[in-house]
């Protein structure tokens, strides 16, 4: 019987742990990246140019399509912190050995809580061809991007 009653007692310690906090946690999509939005005005030979995005020892290549603007983005390590150093920025016209665009710029990052008490760091980035690599989003960056995403959201009329 003792142990019948201990077994009960342990179950329901285990319980009333388990579900200690009646607030659910949603802190699924929190993660550390740095992000470039590439105004690509001005530019037009990239269609199929390469990019590199590097930044926190890591790098993220990949392949432009000719449009207004293009987000690219680069996941950090989850254990990075808000001193990250510099990031880099290059695009290289198809058939090129050389690069068109090589910016850089330090990046300090901002911490993004996942409101389950931890969260990541990131930090988002512009290149225009007359500001560069910038952490401050010109207005017409914001602009452009508003503009795309409303033409991805929006369905075709026709006339």
């Amino acid at each position: 019987m003792r142990l019948t009653v201990l077994a009960a007692v342990s179950v329901v310690a285990m319980t009333a742990s388990a579900c200690s906090s009646s607030k659910p946690c949603a802190g699924v999509g929190v993660t550390s990246q740095i992000g470039v939005m590439f105004l690509q005005r001005g530019y037009t030979d990239l269609a199929g140019a390469s990019y590199e995005l590097c930044a926190g020892g890591r790098c993220g290549k990949g392949h432009l399509a000719q449009e207004d603007i293009t987000r690219i983005s680069l996941r950090l390590p989850d254990d990075v912190d808000e001193h990250l150093g510099t990031v880099r920025f290059r695009v290289t016209p198809k058939g090129s050995n050389h690069p068109r665009i090589d910016a850089s710029t330090d990046v300090k990052l901002t911490r993004q809580p996942d409101g389950c008490g931890g969260g990541a760091y990131s930090e988002g980035l512009a290149f225009t061809k007359e500001g560069g690599l910038t952490t401050k989003i010109p207005p017409s960056v914001r602009a452009a991007w508003r503009k795309h995403l409303e033409s991805l959201a929006s369905p075709s009329e026709s006339s």
